[in-house]
């Protein structure tokens, strides 16, 4: 079963791992020396994004570094702590330019926080959830929101306001992504497509459907369909939410005193 939440492990260990403390060596001798807690991470992160997170067991990463299972427990304790460090790990792609965020205006910096989260979901779609969960603090995740602070710090705003902010913008990313990974998980499960699946539908929709008790919907779909091409265009509904997301934003930042 795969793991469904980070801080599943020993927090502890997980955090010393995470933060490289003494006593956590990077590598240990034993077969194949060049195993190390990232060689083991990297791999893991391959297969998750390969094939989910249901895929991720220690037998399954070990076998993709040529490795038996109990070399890789010397490095990594169980798949609880590998979890986390997965999660850390690929929030390290984030803001390579860390300037992007901390220069130009406010609405840029926050157009790039929501872009660089969405792309980065898109990529890794097994941590959207585990980012949604109880992520543990380690040095990415702490880059993360210190760069996602800064983005909106000078505003005017109030510390609390500022955190309510970030978790805002990141929030809406999050759900957005988690409708383009529903619609993937929804092919997977059925093994139709968006086109197959409406081709199947639209036969018996054309006979029941009732323009006269769904007027709105009779005059609103076919436009949105034509122009969309699809019942749900992803990227546009983002576009279109992140810029009246930061519109709100703007009403704040006038007037701070408001909220």
């Amino acid at each position: 079963m795969a793991t469904e939440f980070t801080g599943t492990g020993d927090p502890a260990r997980s955090m010393a791992l995470l933060w490289r403390t003494p006593g956590e060596p990077v590598s240990r001798p034993g077969p194949r020396a060049g195993l190390d807690v990232d060689r083991i991470v990297a791999a893991a992160v391959r297969l998750a994004d390969a094939e989910g997170l249901s895929a991720l067991s220690m037998r399954r990463v070990a076998a993709e570094l040529g490795v038996g299972a109990m070399t890789l427990y010397t490095h990594v304790p169980g798949k609880g702590e590998l979890v986390d460090l997965m999660l850390d790990s690929v929030l390290g792609e984030l803001y390579p330019a860390e300037e992007a965020v901390t220069s130009g205006s406010w609405r840029d910096r926050l157009t790039t926080v929501a872009r660089a989260n969405w792309d980065l979901f898109l990529r890794h779609p097994w941590a959207l959830h585990l980012a949604t969960g109880r992520p543990p603090l380690g040095p990415h995740l702490m880059r993360k929101y210190e760069l996602e602070l800064r983005a909106v710090d000078g505003l005017g705003l109030s510390e609390v306001q500022m955190d309510l902010l970030v978790t805002l913008v990141t929030g809406f990313v999050r759900g957005t992504v988690g409708g383009v990974q529903e619609r993937a998980d929804a092919e997977r499960v059925t093994g139709l497509g968006e086109d197959q699946w409406w081709a199947a539908t639209e036969p018996y929709l054309a006979q029941v459907f009732d323009a006269e008790r769904f007027p709105t919907a009779a005059r609103v779909g076919p436009v949105a369909g034509e122009e969309l091409q699809a019942a749900f265009a992803p990227e546009r509904s983002f576009a279109f939410g992140l810029e009246r997301l930061l519109d709100g934003v703007a009403a704040l930042v006038a007037d701070p005193a408001r909220s």
